[in-house]
């Protein structure tokens, strides 16, 4: 009770400086300032690139660090970290020199022999001009250390480890960023601005963030959300799915995209905002949802829904968890104060044939009887044509998966 007591008077200690801080009435960004890396006119961005004297083609994880650097999603970094940035992150999940809490790395990689500092790199996707690097400088990383420290193993099983070790290039090069355009992409991709100007001021911003369709379970989690014992009266929840590559099985952005629009639209709830994150996930678990927090907070969340084993993954050959299911927890509440943020733990919820969706305890308090519906045989009976409970996923959303996949 003690150390709980003492954990709610610092959090309100850190909210209240992070709302001073923000002329909006919205919770101050991570580092205290929302950053923006954009080219304003024409002109500056025409300049930017004749000074460039290479380029690098992006690759779709590498062209969602650049958009959120520009847009202030990673705030406060103003371009990819430098070697002894990316060593201090690695070994302490901190910024070197500000000291501030930072999960993972963001780091550009390449295969260029020649790339070296001072060099001016225009950074291209998909044929496109978004950025210009100024290469401050190239190294080449101790990925099995990086691995081990971000994400607890040094074993290719683990899909992160897989993705810095066989995708990521032989180099990591630093330096700052200029923004010149944000990818295309075929769903909006709100800016942190964006999404802080569409926010109730002075009022709790619940978080929840996913990367898969949202069915009835997961309605009923964030919408109860809104009523935990530490969140706020008249408090919006944002809907914040990750919409850049994930793992293999998972459904395309673009079908995930078309579910949360046409469910916005069958439930009207005012409390609910929607905006999409074009964040790549790296299936980190603890650290990763240190990372979630971070650019959460700079979209002008106050709160944060925190799953049972969130961010983590299983090994590719065993199935073996990488993570305990309560890691990711743990590692939030232990550093949501400094953060100025809260943690929600995310209630489970079963449907029950008296009640309807209740939490697992009262279900079992009440000897009620609980009906299940695996994930492996919704997507049989979903390819099978087969009738879907209206329990367990929204027809809207039904129509779109059948369409789609």
């Amino acid at each position: 009770m003690i150390a709980d007591a003492r954990a709610t008077a610092a959090w309100t200690r850190a909210t209240t400086r992070a709302f001073a801080a923000s002329a909006s009435g919205l919770i101050a960004p991570h580092g205290g300032e929302l950053v923006n890396l954009m080219h304003a006119d024409d002109a500056s961005k025409a300049k930017a690139i004749s000074s460039c004297n290479r380029a690098l083609e992006l690759s779709d994880r590498n062209a969602c660090d650049v958009e959120l650097l520009t847009v202030g999603g990673f705030s406060p970094l103003r371009g990819f970290m430098n070697e002894d940035e990316y060593e201090h992150c690695v070994e302490n999940m901190r910024l070197k020199g500000s000291n501030l809490l930072f999960g993972l790395p963001i780091v550009l990689d390449t295969a260029c022999e020649d790339t070296k500092p001072g060099d001016r790199v225009l950074l291209k996707y998909q044929g496109k001009d978004v950025g210009v690097l100024t290469v401050e400088s190239k190294w080449k990383p101790n990925k099995p250390k990086e691995a081990k420290m971000c994400y607890g193993t040094s074993s290719i099983e683990h899909p992160g480890v897989a993705m810095i070790s066989m995708e990521r290039r032989k180099y990591y090069i630093g330096g700052k960023l200029e923004g010149l355009n944000l990818p295309q992409r075929p769903f909006p991709c709100p800016t942190p601005a964006e999404v802080r100007a569409s926010l109730p001021p002075g009022k709790d911003v619940v978080a929840f963030q996913c990367r898969n369709p949202v069915h009835r379970a997961h309605y009923e989690l964030f919408t109860r959300a809104l009523h935990a014992d530490n969140v706020g009266k008249d408090a919006v929840c944002l809907v914040h799915p990750t919409m850049g590559p994930t793992q293999d099985d998972d459904i395309s952005g673009l079908v995930r995209y078309k579910t949360y629009v046409v469910l916005a639209d069958e439930v009207k709830n005012p409390q609910i905002r929607w905006a999409y994150l074009p964040y790549s996930m790296h299936m980190a678990g603890p650290r990763e949802a240190i990372q979630h927090m971070i650019i959460r907070k700079n979209y002008g969340c106050t709160h944060f829904i925190i799953g049972r084993d969130m961010a983590g993954s299983k090994s590719s050959l065993d199935g073996e968890d990488f993570y305990g299911a309560y890691d990711a927890q743990d590692m939030a509440k232990a550093n949501a104060a400094e953060l100025g943020m809260q943690t929600v733990p995310s209630l489970n919820v079963v449907y029950t044939e008296e009640e309807g969706y209740v939490t697992a305890d009262v279900a079992k308090e009440k000897g009620l009887n609980i009906k299940k519906l695996s994930g492996t045989k919704f997507r049989q009976m979903l390819r099978g044509g087969e009738d879907i409970p209206e329990w367990f996923a929204f027809k809207s959303v039904v129509k779109v998966l059948r369409e789609n996949i």
